[in-house]
């Protein structure tokens, strides 16, 4: 499969999108804690031109315009097999909500797992699509976020209900 890769603007900084063959394999702010591999990008290509980086393009461009709750671009992550299902249960969490390490923790097999679980979450290769931002600290708090806390801050700023629909996200 052939990699590539575009940097898209955006207002959490510019955004790097890596592509392989028909599907997102990542999705990476500036000064990511867990880069990409150097190298493993492939060549810049416009986003435009490009099936795959142009749909993500469009969609997190919607998103963060507050426009789109949900994602429906192909992506494919190559991790170990606890890391996947930390990265599935990601994928699962609502649109304006929020977790705890520890529920998911719970969830695939015991408190026990918690720290595990954030180092999973910590190097999830999709940010934004593969909603890493929804996971808290077990008291709510904001706690790591490869892209920075300030863009996890303004990701679930974006997500907040209204005041009409519900609580505070945080």
């Amino acid at each position: 499969m052939t990699a590539r890769h575009a940097v898209l603007p955006s207002t959490l900084g510019p955004l790097t999108t890596l592509a392989e063959g028909d599907a997102l394999v990542g999705l990476y702010f500036p000064g990511h804690t867990y880069p990409f591999a150097p190298g493993s990008e492939g060549p810049e290509v416009a986003a435009g031109e490009d099936p795959v980086l142009s749909a993500v393009a469009i969609q997190i461009g919607e998103y963060l315009d507050g426009e789109r709750t949900d994602f429906d671009v192909p992506v494919r992550t190559a991790g170990g097999e606890f890391s996947e299902r930390v990265w599935a249960r990601l994928r699962e969490i609502p649109y304006g909500t929020t977790i705890t390490y520890g529920e998911i923790a719970r969830e695939l097999g015991g408190p026990g797992l918690a720290q595990r679980v954030g180092q999973a979450v910590g190097h999830n290769p999709i940010s934004i699509i593969v909603p890493c931002h929804r996971v808290v600290g077990a008291d709510g708090s904001l706690t790591g976020y490869a892209g920075g806390l300030e863009r996890k801050r303004a990701l679930l700023a974006l997500e907040e209900p209204s005041a009409e629909d519900g609580a505070r996200l945080f």
